[in-house]
């Protein structure tokens, strides 16, 4: 059966709601789960209603504007937290370790493949989160000249044990996935974590297409998705 994955986006100490990566036009999340966009809050619920485990992204750290960490230390202690803050490099990745029990390296914000392979190198894989971020259907890379086909094989050689494919483009606008995007990554959807406009008519197609678990947000907080 899939599992789903809570999404908290946090920014300015609160858990916000938007659509397709705009940022400056988030506002505060109304959450089902919750009366108030307290992060901390709402993870006590979710975990409360079945929640294994929760994706959590600093979008304050992402656009480096500060860091959420102290929230997101405190989430974590309520259940483990994937983290995305916007890891570039060994050091940051090194960092967020104490902060999370899973560390996202995210294609958006990785300064080289060669950082990502010093991660791989140093630290256990189940502390490692590959996201390949993906925007109006190409690879969400900015700070390296790399194709999806080329990224992909670097994936094989590094053989995550769990791999996001998050369609930005998708986020909050209730579309459902790209469902061509998981032919592209077949050959790695037993690690593969789908996140993007998820809706709740597809959640039998993608389990019966193998994929193990899905990130909801919009759809989660609307009680549109149940967490089991």
């Amino acid at each position: 059966m899939i599992q789903i994955i809570p999404v908290l986006d946090l920014m300015s100490g609160m858990a916000v709601s938007g659509k397709s990566g705009n940022r400056d036009t988030y506002k505060p999340l109304k959450s089902a789960y919750s009366s108030s966009p307290d992060p901390v809050e709402i993870a006590s619920v979710l975990k409360r209603n079945g929640a294994q485990q929760i994706y959590i992204a600093d979008l304050d750290a992402i656009e480096k504007k500060g860091s959420n960490l102290d929230l997101v230390q405190k989430i974590n202690h309520i259940m483990p937290v994937m983290l995305d803050w916007g890891v570039k490099d060994l050091l940051s990745f090194e960092f967020a370790l104490e902060f999370a029990s899973k560390i996202i390296v995210a294609t958006e914000t990785l300064k080289s493949l060669d950082e990502l392979q010093a991660i791989f190198d140093k630290f256990p894989k189940d502390r490692i989160v590959v996201s390949v971020d993906i925007k109006n259907g190409k690879l969400l890379a900015p700070e390296m000249d790399i194709s999806l086909d080329l990224f992909k094989e670097h994936l094989r050689e590094l053989n995550p044990s769990q791999i996001i494919l998050l369609d930005i483009s998708k986020v909050g606008t209730h579309e459902g996935f790209n469902m061509s995007l998981i032919d592209e990554f077949a050959d790695f959807n037993d690690s593969l974590m789908l996140g993007g406009g998820i809706i709740p008519s597809e959640i039998k197609s993608l389990d019966e297409k193998g994929i193990k678990s899905v990130l909801v947000g919009s759809a989660l907080h609307k009680g549109e998705i149940p967490l089991i």
